[in-house]
């Protein structure tokens, strides 16, 4: 049975919420590899948060990875993209090998036409300048002039992947900011949504006090005493 769509406001909570904090988040509910390592964004300005959806590469074989393959119709990399919802993200399993590009400028500007949130791999992008200007979330390991058949061949959609050495699951929620992506199971994500705000929010207090001279002691993690001071703080704001 197909899942229920997460909730819109579930996605605008989870783009204010940073990886750093959805990783301690989700280190609490005991998942401890949810960072993709490595992958970064092309436009650290730009936060996404969306439901993946998944490519699947394997190693090219020359007879099969082919220039005249890819143009076929239905070939799983330009199905996905031309077939992608707005608001998922696209999640390509490269197998870390950013050596050749998972993509350019015109798949990505096609995922952007179609509404979708964004998109991730743990391989390389071509056109990496250009992509960055697209005003378009983008996350990878690394550039590459290289087009991907001269390393991977596409052969499956939403299956379970690995990138960057994390489980991805098809409806997985795949957050990403400045410092990366984080992909959070999606049976935790409003779970996740709510103690990260509730961690934000604290940690702002926690940071007014350490600037303003008070010590680690007491204040990080905060004490009775200190916690008291912070659920007034919270009553002015």
């Amino acid at each position: 049975m197909k899942p229920a769509p997460v909730a819109p406001q579930i996605l605008e909570q989870l783009k204010r919420i940073s990886t750093a904090t959805l990783t301690s988040q989700l280190f609490k509910l005991g998942f401890r590899n949810t960072y993709l390592n490595g992958v970064r964004p092309l436009n650290p300005a730009l936060r996404m948060a969306g439901e993946a959806v998944t490519v699947r590469f394997v190693p090219a074989r020359e007879d099969l990875a082919t220039f005249e393959a890819i143009g076929k119709p239905g070939y799983p990399q330009r199905k996905a993209i031309d077939e992608i919802l707005p608001g998922q993200v696209l999640v390509l399993d490269c197998r870390n090998i950013d050596t050749s590009a998972a993509a350019g400028e015109i798949l990505m500007s096609r995922l952007q036409a179609r509404g979708a949130a964004g998109a991730v791999t743990d391989g390389a992008m071509r056109d990496y300048a250009s992509i960055q200007k697209l005003g378009f979330p983008v996350f990878a390991k690394n550039m590459a002039a290289t087009a991907h058949v001269h390393r991977h061949l596409a052969v499956d959609i939403n299956v379970p992947v690995g990138c960057a050495e994390v489980l991805v699951m098809p409806g997985d929620i795949m957050v990403g900011d400045e410092e990366g992506v984080v992909c959070i199971p999606r049976h935790v994500v409003e779970q996740v949504a709510q103690s990260g705000l509730e961690m934000e929010e604290l940690e702002a207090f926690v940071l007014e006090k350490v600037q303003a001279g008070a010590p680690i002691a007491g204040t990080y993690p905060p004490n009775e005493p200190m916690r008291a001071e912070y659920a007034a703080w919270k009553l002015k704001r």
